[in-house]
């Protein structure tokens, strides 16, 4: 969860919302790669950090699946990640922050719940207070 608050970091001073992930094998434990939200930079709404994180190990690993993968985010996932997570059948998600507005996996809804997705497990809550904090900090900042 280090290096995905350290890519909420890059966003934040990038004036971008402060989320930041990395895919991490299960087999070796290595970080396949890490990414933040860049829709700002892109001029383009779906460019999340998870979004961002699935095209380039997609890429990277030559595969269109993910499997056996565990994905950290410094955010609960919105439904758009969420339902991209499941369809690379990533198979563990660790969130920080819970988003009581958009948090697809245990907050405004539970996605998983529906017919048809690939179930990874969900852990949530990791550093919460520190990543919440640095998305309370970024939209105080925005404000002012």
């Amino acid at each position: 969860m280090n290096i995905a608050k350290e890519e909420a970091k890059k966003a934040y001073l990038l004036d971008e919302v402060p989320i930041g992930a990395v895919l991490v094998d299960n087999e070796n434990n290595s970080i396949i790669c890490s990414s933040h939200n860049e829709i700002n930079k892109q001029n383009n709404s779906i460019k999340h950090a998870e979004i961002i994180l699935i095209e380039n190990a997609c890429n990277k690993r030559k595969s269109k699946y993910l499997d056996n993968t565990s994905i950290f985010v410094t955010l609960e996932p919105c439904t758009m990640c969420a339902a991209a997570i499941s369809a690379v059948q990533i198979k563990r998600i660790y969130f920080g922050a819970y988003d009581e507005q958009k948090g697809s996996l245990e907050s405004l809804m539970k996605i998983y719940n529906q017919k048809g997705f690939f179930v990874p497990e969900v852990y949530g809550g990791i550093n919460e207070i520190e990543c919440k904090n640095l998305i309370k900090d970024f939209f105080q900042r925005q404000r002012s």
